[in-house]
């Protein structure tokens, strides 16, 4: 390394993601969930699109959940 040859300086900081959540991550996890409550009655077709609702329902609510 040459002694007058420049350092190498950090970047900015990285941008702060958003805030603290405002909303309780479970809020839409009851409702998905209660469309499989009749499930019995709708057709068969219909139940892979209600399983799919709860399932992007919980990831959603999995991944906004900061260290718990």
């Amino acid at each position: 390394m040459q002694p007058n040859a420049p350092r190498p300086v950090p970047g900015p900081p990285p941008v702060p993601g958003p805030g603290p959540q405002q909303t309780d991550p479970r809020a839409g996890i009851d409702e998905a969930v209660a469309g499989l409550d009749d499930l019995n009655s709708v057709p068969l077709a219909e139940h892979v699109d209600r399983f799919e609702a709860v399932h992007t329902e919980l990831t959603v609510a999995l991944s906004s959940i900061d260290r718990v």
